[in-house]
């Protein structure tokens, strides 16, 4: 058996229904094997220099820059798999893309699916509609892949997307809510759903369903914090919570906010933090800090990754993102700057 097939189990169970206290062992287990078989982190880990018989806790691991994402093609062993899918991040056209090359579309849905479900119940409650046009229009997204399986395996009439046809959009919301036993969610890029807002102000259509922002103004407004941004939002969409997701490119698990800007990892995602002036400086208490991810379902390119990203810890788990560090490229998911 490889290590892939026992790492993930039948139907991908060992990863979606992984106990919390077996967090760290597995994760390590990945690391090892990640550390001899991943060429990018391989070699990234030689230059470092550093003993990998030391590390023994979640805080040693040496975590890769995401830059890598942009120069490498970040893949784990064998090396006689071909990518069936390739995730690319959102940028302008000075900006070079991230790419995330997937071995298995399928494992990348089925997570996606079961964190969702951990979080806002069975997919076959909702009905899901999309207003995500700078994603749709640069392609390769891997937001726009989750919401379209979300909208086929809810098994709803609607089409999901829209592009720039807030008219329509404004009419499948009507047509959603009138759906027995269904809730309505809209996905939407920050700006695009502003700009919604500004042109249907008051409209009864936008009130009385789930609104979950992916973050990201691209240019078009003015950055605001997210006190202020959700603030505007509640103001258009009513007095219900705007509820965020915290992915990327590079990861293939998401964490959820129920609303507040706290967001809550599933069981094959940690985020620990790291000191901004010190990638190496790593704690899983740390209060403020830079945002390193551990995602287990990147079994096929590398689960550990030094982001740009600046979070708060909270109790119970929670973390909040604070912004980017400086210099850094702006990202598409959770630019809350």
């Amino acid at each position: 058996m490889s290590f892939r097939t026992a790492f993930l189990g039948p139907d991908y169970q060992a990863l979606t229904t992984l106990a919390p206290s077996v967090f760290e062992a597995v994760a390590l287990h990945l690391f090892r094997h990640q550390a001899a078989h991943c060429p990018p982190y391989r070699a990234y880990l030689a230059g470092l220099g550093r003993d990998l018989r030391a590390v023994d806790k979640l805080e040693d691991i040496p975590f890769l820059p995401i830059e890598f994402f942009k120069t490498q093609q970040v893949r784990t062993e064998p090396a006689d798999w071909q990518p069936q899918e390739t995730f690319r991040s959102s940028g302008t056209t000075l900006q070079q893309r991230s790419q995330h090359l997937v071995r298995d579309p399928a494992l990348y849905r089925a997570n996606a699916a079961s964190i969702f479900e951990a979080a806002y119940g069975p997919l076959t409650n909702w009905i899901f509609l999309a207003l995500l046009p700078s994603y749709l229009e640069q392609g390769e997204s891997s937001l726009v892949a989750m919401v379209a399986d979300f909208a086929q395996r809810s098994g709803q009439a609607q089409p999901a997307f829209f592009l720039r046809d807030h008219a329509g959009l404004i009419q499948a919301l009507a047509e959603a809510k009138r759906q027995p036993g269904r809730c309505v969610m809209l996905f939407g890029v920050t700006y695009a759903l502003l700009d919604l807002a500004a042109e249907y102000p008051g409209a009864p259509e936008l009130h009385g369903l789930t609104v979950l922002e992916t973050g990201g103004m691209k240019g078009r407004r003015r950055e605001m914090i997210r006190e202020e941004l959700h603030q505007e939002l509640q103001a258009a969409f009513g007095p219900a919570p705007i509820h965020s997701e915290y992915g990327m490119t590079e990861l293939l698990s998401q964490a959820y906010s129920p609303g507040e800007g706290l967001f809550y990892c599933p069981p094959q995602m940690r985020v620990l933090l790291r000191d901004a002036a010190d990638p190496f400086s790593v704690s899983a208490t740390r209060a403020e800090g830079a945002i390193n991810v551990i995602d287990l379902a990147n079994v096929d390119s590398c689960a550990f990754i030094e982001t740009k990203d600046l979070a708060r810890r909270h109790p119970g788990g929670a973390f909040e993102v604070l912004g980017r560090l400086d210099n850094s490229d702006i990202r598409g998911c959770s630019q809350l700057v």
